[in-house]
């Protein structure tokens, strides 16, 4: 009898086939890897993906997942089941673009996307607006959404090393920021607009194309480093002192002020 029964439920097994059972049991797996920092947290990085394993979309529970350093192209629609994520790491792979669900991620605070393909941004990317730190570097980007300007509790932004002739005119509302960088693109001018950000610490924008200052960034009275090595800035505006080293009358906070013109 006890030998008959058990056929009958390897039949039924068979006639069931792989499926929910069998992803459930995967996902349980993936959840092996969360106990190491608690079970919100999963790291994925340096295992070669090429795709998020379908399952990753069950852990409804994380809040922190690491995915950096594999070979991601792309990220399924999925990704927005992961409501409770508040940190996403995405740096080091083949994305050309994220899917415009990332909106859905309502909670997140801290994003890095850097080294990449991105040649733009989701504009559904204004929808996070609990976002603290942005790291877009590295990348293929001119522009920016006008939607990120409802990012007004950002307070990091990295730009470098993108394509960006002019800085993104959202990033003016970002008027949390203290630190700011925008090194390594291709920036011709700034807007007097600069001056809205008026809680920034750190401007970095070396290695531009900027020729001239904008008499706004004498308003940044928190500044402690300003950097603009490598441009071809001939002249500063009446405003700022002609003694680079002497910034006294500009803000006594501000530690560093270079001007190297090619």
């Amino acid at each position: 009898m006890g030998g008959r029964v058990c056929r009958e439920e390897a039949k039924e097994e068979k006639r069931r086939g792989p499926g929910r059972e069998d992803s459930l049991m995967s996902a349980d797996k993936i959840r092996r890897f969360t106990k190491q920092s608690g079970h919100n947290v999963l790291s994925l990085a340096r295992r070669g993906l090429k795709d998020a394993p379908g399952e990753l979309w069950e852990l409804l529970e994380l809040e922190k997942l690491n995915l950096s350093l594999n070979n991601l192209k792309a990220l399924p629609p999925q990704m927005a089941l992961l409501s409770n994520l508040l940190v996403l790491n995405l740096w080091g792979n083949q994305l050309g673009s994220l899917p415009a669900e990332i909106g859905q991620l309502r909670r997140l605070r801290v994003l890095f996307v850097y080294r990449n393909r991105l040649t733009e941004v989701p504009e559904e990317l204004g929808a996070c607006t609990q976002l603290e730190v942005l790291s877009l570097a590295n990348n293929q980007l001119s522009s920016l959404p006008a939607s990120l300007s409802n990012l007004t509790k950002l307070r990091k932004l990295n730009l470098s090393h993108n394509l960006m002739t002019h800085l993104p005119g959202c990033i003016y509302s970002m008027k949390a920021l203290v630190f700011l960088d925008l090194s390594c693109n291709r920036l011709e001018n700034v807007a007097e607009n600069i001056q809205a950000l008026l809680e920034l610490k750190i401007l970095i924008m070396e290695g531009n194309h900027l020729h001239s200052l904008p008499r706004g960034l004498c308003f940044l009275t928190r500044l402690e480093l300003l950097n603009l090595d490598f441009n071809y800035i001939r002249d500063l505006p009446e405003v700022f002192p002609r003694d680079a080293l002497d910034l006294s009358i500009v803000s006594p906070k501000i530690l560093a002020f270079c001007i190297f013109p090619l």
